[in-house]
């Protein structure tokens, strides 16, 4: 026997093996019906995964964070399995699920394409797969298996990943019909849970994010145990898209995108530089009454900047590519973040221990190198101006200063009609 803890400390005892099912199934039948995943010992696993030492467990429905991720993991594989039938010879990258559904990246053959209007006969085929109830087959492999299983199934971005990033003991496979799949999982026990299902968008996506690799499509979607949920989400994006910024900036003529200027570079028009512009003179107000001063620094820094602040290391991949003096062997980069042009402000002059806090506050416009898929209205973009600060103090002040940052976001917050909520913890 072993003994299995709930999440309100409550213990019982069963039989070594036991399932998160078979846990569910002493509970209640309802409950059983409606978990579709299992946490055991802070792992979300399988609800058939045997269970066979002392662990705590939580069982999770489709309303669970964690009952969602395998719902929807398990329907990105449905859409892989659904597109293997559909179009032969389909290569498949990623297809995790996301917050909000999932989405399967894939290359067809001879330079084809998925089209918004091929959505319908997908759905269609996902949904007769779904009724099949397959069951969904967890089994973990030798890395030369799982090479030879994929590379005999000509899945050469699957092989790829297999010799790359993957080593013996840490492959698993996950089956349903026809279509096996790398994964770690979870996933559902079979497919038959999955009632509706809508493909939303299709996007590019380099293969591995790298711009120099095969421009793969992203296919996303989102899935429900059942349709009514299908059919309130997508009211809720009905009535989100009458609110959608991109709409309502260009009705009200707020700002706009020109591909001469390049994607994803806002240019703001006069009437929305005159909105932005008064909530920066807000923003002003309150940034001198907790005792900031304003700087403007450059919008480009010396390479050898970021690399000694340690930006560099972490987010050169992310940022533009260095500009290279034609005379002089430096180089500069349009700025990814203010934090180092702040620091040199610091160090610029000695400083006594009565100066702190010093507080630096700038509207610093920087830049990002976000993918061409990846840019969306003005909430992912190549060029943003954000409301920066950054305090220098000694350690007894840490407190307050930060007691007093969570003000201004109060303040900033409640004047925009927002609630919100902030827990110290540790």
């Amino acid at each position: 026997m072993i003994n299995i803890t709930f999440p309100d400390g409550s213990v019982r005892s069963y039989e070594q093996g036991v399932t998160g099912l078979q846990i569910a199934e002493s509970i209640s039948p309802a409950l059983a019906r409606s978990v579709v995943s299992c946490g055991v010992n802070g792992e979300t696993v399988e609800l058939n995964r045997p269970i066979n030492e002392d662990a705590t467990i939580a069982l999770y429905k489709f309303d669970d964070e964690q009952g969602k991720h395998t719902f929807w993991h398990t329907s990105a594989h449905l859409l892989a399995e659904a597109l293997q039938e559909l179009y032969p010879g389909i290569q498949f990258g990623f297809g995790p699920a996301v917050e909000n559904g999932f989405f399967y990246d894939v290359l067809l053959k001879d330079g084809e394409s998925i089209k918004e209007s091929d959505f319908p006969k997908i759905e269609a085929k996902m949904k007769e797969l779904a009724s099949k109830k397959e069951a969904v087959v967890r089994r973990e492999v030798p890395k030369a298996e799982a090479l030879k299983q994929f590379a005999a199934d000509g899945q050469t971005y699957k092989c790829e990943h297999i010799e790359q990033d993957l080593e013996d003991g840490s492959i698993t496979t996950y089956t349903q019909g026809n279509f096996t799949d790398l994964c770690r999982g979870p996933h559902l026990m079979d497919t038959g849970e999955i009632k509706a299902v809508k493909l939303t968008s299709v996007a590019g996506a380099f293969w591995r994010g790298d711009a120099s690799r095969e421009q793969m499509q992203r296919l996303y979607g989102i899935s429900f145990p059942k349709k009514k949920m299908l059919d309130e989400y997508l009211e809720m994006l009905e009535e989100a898209k009458k609110r959608d910024h991109r709409k309502i900036g260009k009705e009200m003529e707020l700002f706009m995108f020109s591909d001469k200027v390049g994607k994803g570079l806002p240019i703001w028009l006069p009437k929305g530089t005159e909105l932005r512009l008064r909530l920066q003179d807000h923003l002003r107000k309150v940034q001198k009454r907790f005792g900031y001063q304003e700087v403007i620094t450059p919008h480009i820094g010396s390479k050898n900047l970021y690399v000694t602040s340690g930006h560099y290391a972490h987010y050169g991949k992310d940022s533009f590519q260095p500009i290279h003096t034609p005379e002089e062997d430096e180089e500069y980069m349009l700025k990814p973040m203010n934090c180092p042009h702040h620091c040199e402000i610091f160090a610029w002059k000695p400083r006594s221990y009565r100066d702190l806090p010093l507080r630096i506050a700038e509207f610093g416009t920087v830049y990002r190198y976000e993918q061409s898929g990846e840019l969306h209205g003005l909430t992912r973009v190549r060029s943003f101006t954000q409301d920066d600060a950054h305090l220098f103090c000694r350690p007894d002040q840490v407190k307050q200063e930060f007691l007093n940052v969570m003000d201004i976001i109060g303040i900033v917050l409640t004047a925009f009609g927002f609630n919100f909520e902030a827990q110290i913890t540790g």
